[in-house]
């Protein structure tokens, strides 16, 4: 394998949607960074079953609405 070419693989944490903390290690951020999720399986519809709407991060759910609202007669 080549030399000084892959990221650096470090420990950091993972703080779940409902508050829950794990440690892993990862090429995210730097040594003891905080990962914090929006969405994860205790969160996301289709790991839960439930019909819950998810938060429109800035804007891109309604954008792709609003851009094909019309399409397929619905």
């Amino acid at each position: 394998m080549k030399k000084d070419i892959h990221p650096e693989y470090h420990t950091i944490k993972v703080v779940m949607t409902d508050g829950t903390e794990f440690e892993t290690r990862s090429t995210y951020g730097k040594a003891g960074d905080t990962l914090n999720l929006d969405i994860d399986p205790t969160s996301h519809p289709a790991w839960t079953g439930s019909n819950n709407q998810l938060l429109d991060r800035g804007g891109r759910v309604s954008r792709f609405k609003d851009k094909f609202s019309g399409f397929l007669g619905s």
